[in-house]
């Protein structure tokens, strides 16, 4: 298996950023995981490195399904509802393993290059190429562009949603000095969460 890259992680602010050079996509309740394929091997990984492969089998196996050969992708790992909202409790509770899904917003390599250098647009435009006729078990994540974004977590809090995370369109993918921003709305049971576990 390809040597695991470490994680871009977004940053909490209380502000939405704007401008033609950001997009903003929601943020899905759930855990973050990255697919690995390589040949005929499929993996997926959680943020701290667990082998989660044979918990997801419709990740696994829409994973096998993409053209691709070589790649890894960046997103959370959700149980939707009948709303298209991501069900925490659900993933948490393992009963719904066989109905997981990866919501899938970044692409770090692709047929042995190494995407982390390029901008998010770019890898971007190749995460949907290669899912542009995704199968069940992987979907891209949409997003909106430019100052729309506090309008846009607005709509966020009113369907009760976890938040958004804003990305900036011409960064690369740096763990060490990330572009991504995160606003949480603080009524989402997320947001208790995180303050029940620092106090």
């Amino acid at each position: 298996m390809t040597k695991p890259f470490e994680f871009c992680k977004p940053v909490s602010k209380q502000a939405v950023p704007t401008g033609p050079d950001w997009i903003h996509e929601v943020k899905y309740d759930g855990y973050r995981g990255r697919v690995i394929r390589h040949g005929d091997a499929v993996q997926v990984r959680s943020k701290a490195g667990l082998d989660l492969t044979y918990r997801y089998p419709m990740i696994v196996e829409a994973a096998r399904m993409i053209r691709a050969k070589q790649f890894i992708v960046d997103g959370e790992i959700c149980v939707m509802d009948v709303r298209g909202i991501s069900q925490f409790d659900w993933l948490h509770s393992g009963k719904y393993n066989d109905d997981a899904q990866l919501y899938a917003f970044d692409i770090i390599a692709l047929d042995g290059d190494d995407l982390r250098g390029l901008e998010l647009e770019q890898r971007k435009s190749k995460l949907a190429k290669i899912l542009e006729r995704r199968p069940q078990g992987i979907f891209v994540a949409p997003f909106e562009r430019g100052d729309i974004g506090p309008q846009l977590f607005e709509v966020a809090c009113d369907m009760e949603l976890e938040g958004i995370v804003s990305k900036h369109l011409k960064r690369g993918y740096r763990p060490k000095l990330c572009d991504w921003v995160k606003v949480k709305n603080r009524s989402h049971p997320a947001f208790s969460r995180v303050a029940d576990q620092f106090g």
